[in-house]
Order: C-alpha cells, then structure tokens, then sequence
C-alpha cells in the first residue's frame, strides 16, 4: 500500500509563494491519480486539485485556480503542489492522498481518496 509524506508547509506572507511535496513509497504510485486536499480550524476537508497518473489532466478548486498548480515525477514517486499569490484564507492543514482505485478519475472529494498523507501546516499572515 502506498505511503505518503508530505513537506514544504509553512509560515509565508500574503503574496508570496510555497511548494508542498509528497513523497510516496510502498507501492504503485504512477497508476494512481493523487490529489490535495486542505482543512482550516472548524472546517470540513476541502478538495484544492488533483492529477492523473500521467500527469496529462488536471483539476483544481475555483478557490486556487490561476494560483495553484499540481504536478508529478513519476520517476521520484513525488507530487507537488506549488502555490503562488497566497492568501490569508489559503491557511490549512495541507494534506496529499492517493486516489481509493487506479486508473478511474476520482470525484474532487475526500471519499474518493483513499491513502493519506499527515498533512504539512500552511499559513498565510495578512
């Protein structure tokens, strides 16, 4: 089963940029769609963007669309997630998964994902 480690996370200023990786091992990572999801304080678990196994399609929430950008190495097992003109409502627990069955193109929820990561902290100060 794959395991996931995600990194990168931390303490920015509205405006400025990060990149989130996850790292992932134990299993067949390539066949998998992987996605990212963020939870603030009191709120539910919200889909940010998701990636095929290629790396060829790509989804995101309206809320970081033109900002976010999710891609992949497949030959480093790796996804990222590079986050440019942050805002203070970008501030979440940032949490990578790999989707529940490879090869089917999830629904941008959290129940279609089934392997997750920790989750790495992010947050964005005005």
């Amino acid at each position: 089963q794959v395991q996931l480690v995600e990194s990168g996370g931390g303490l920015v200023q509205a405006g400025d940029s990060l990149r989130l990786s996850c790292a992932a091992s134990g299993g067949t990572f390539s066949v998998f769609y992987m996605g990212w999801f963020r939870q603030a304080p009191g709120k539910e678990r919200e889909f940010v963007a998701w990636i095929s196994w290629s790396g060829g399609n790509t989804k995101y929430a309206d809320s970081v669309m033109g900002r976010f950008t999710i891609s992949r190495d497949n030959a480093k097992n790796t996804v990222y997630l590079q986050m440019n003109s942050l805002k203070v409502e970008d501030t979440a627990a940032y949490y990578c998964a790999a989707a529940r069955f490879g090869g089917i193109v999830p629904q941008p929820r959290p129940g279609s994902f089934g392997t997750w990561g920790q989750g790495t902290q992010v947050t964005v100060s005005s």
